[in-house]
């Protein structure tokens, strides 16, 4: 955020689903990781003077050995995993020659820095250079011709280890000739392991952010209580020449649009987790069906999305991370929070902005099917940039 560093007081895990009994206790209670009261942790931070610590300045750099010593492969594959540098796949070890056949995908030089990553929002972010980037990618099985997409998404700020209790991961959709010129494929098993760029890319980008963010460690620096499988590989591309549309978290699948589309629509939308904004994954057979229906454009069908993915505003407020993330909001007289904070708890409303809802054409047309998966949009980065 800008500042040296960061004053933390911790309280032991869970919170949700806790007495008010137990919550207190917490508070009371010892601080887990400083072993203090926890209150005069909050105090100390707040009250105490700046420290050298707190003047030395701000730094990102998270310098690592750049080599390890020299063994057989197994036992250099067991270091690795023991250092929880891997996804518990076995990997590529990114020799030095590997590593320099990798940087030759791209025209940055090995010392260029990339971006910053961390796996929390309260954490400290590191820095990593083209080099780390490269080395990950080995490591995951890339080739260097896919190398600036690896370098696109390492540079978003974004990270695929999210260390959230929730047990997020990133999905990435990929647009423009880069799909064709490395040969991803958009078609038949477009979100399977079938297509070598489609399945290292997004495996590189795991390794990376869980490398170069300062971890992804169960139950030390990764606390997602479930885990999530996305988080092994999770990039497609959009299948745009054979998109009619011209312009996780949860996952439901159907079919068509047939004759209850619509009925099938508004139970999912209904079914989804509505602080999650949902990414509709089509195949072509479906986008060109809606099309039929009127929906030419994608902007249309999410408005249609947008006016029917309703519920009471009871329901809507009962949700515990709508209280925690939304409510704020609402109290503060935020759009459309507030508005929806203020209707009768029996009060039917909807529960997405047209903004929050994305639509993604993929597939290999050999069935009418649609899947919507937990997708909120956090940010698009430039493939060019990095070639």
């Amino acid at each position: 955020m800008g500042m040296p560093r960061l004053r933390q007081a911790y309280v032991p895990q869970p919170v949700v689903d806790r007495s008010a009994v137990d919550l207190r206790g917490y508070i009371e209670g010892q601080d887990p990781v400083s072993k203090q009261p926890f209150m005069q942790e909050v105090l100390n931070g707040l009250l105490s003077p700046l420290d050298e610590a707190d003047l030395q300045g701000l730094t990102f750099e998270r310098t690592t050995p750049r080599l390890v010593e020299p063994d057989s492969e197994d036992n250099l594959q067991r270091l690795f995993e023991e250092n929880h540098w891997t996804d518990m796949l076995p990997i590529v070890l990114p020799t030095e020659a590997r590593v320099e056949a990798m940087l030759k995908g791209t025209s940055h030089a090995a010392d260029t820095i990339v971006g910053r990553l961390r796996p929390t929002a309260f954490r400290e972010f590191w820095e990593f250079t083209v080099e780390k980037v490269a080395v990950n990618a080995v490591m995951a099985g890339a080739r260097p011709e896919y190398f600036p997409v690896i370098l696109a998404l390492a540079s978003s700020g974004i990270s695929a280890r999210s260390s959230s209790t929730n047990s997020f991961a990133t999905i990435t959709v990929v647009n423009g000739p880069i799909r064709n010129e490395i040969a991803m494929n958009s078609g038949i098993g477009v979100m399977g392991p079938y297509n070598h760029a489609n399945a290292t890319i997004g495996r590189a980008f795991g390794l990376l952010s869980q490398n170069l963010q300062g971890g992804s460690v169960p139950d030390d620096t990764y606390m997602g209580s479930l885990g999530n499988w996305y988080a092994y590989t999770a990039v497609l591309p959009e299948a745009e020449e054979r998109s009619p549309f011209f312009g996780g978290w949860y996952t439901h699948a159907g079919y068509g649009p047939r004759a209850t589309w619509q009925e099938k629509m508004r139970r999912s939308l209904a079914a989804v987790e509505q602080y999650s904004q949902p990414l509709f994954v089509m195949d072509p057979i479906v986008a060109r069906g809606f099309v039929d229906l009127g929906f030419d454009t994608k902007e249309k069908l999410i408005a249609w999305c947008a006016d029917n993915a309703l519920m009471t505003a009871r329901e809507y407020w009962d949700n515990q991370w709508i209280q925690y993330l939304m409510r704020p909001r609402a109290v503060a007289g935020v759009e459309p929070y507030a508005s929806r904070f203020k209707a009768k708890p029996d009060e039917v409303i909807k529960i997405f902005e047209p903004s929050e809802i994305n639509i993604v054409v993929a597939g290999g047309e050999t069935q009418g099917a649609w899947k919507m998966i937990s997708g909120s949009l956090r940010a698009t980065v430039s493939i060019d940039a990095w070639r």
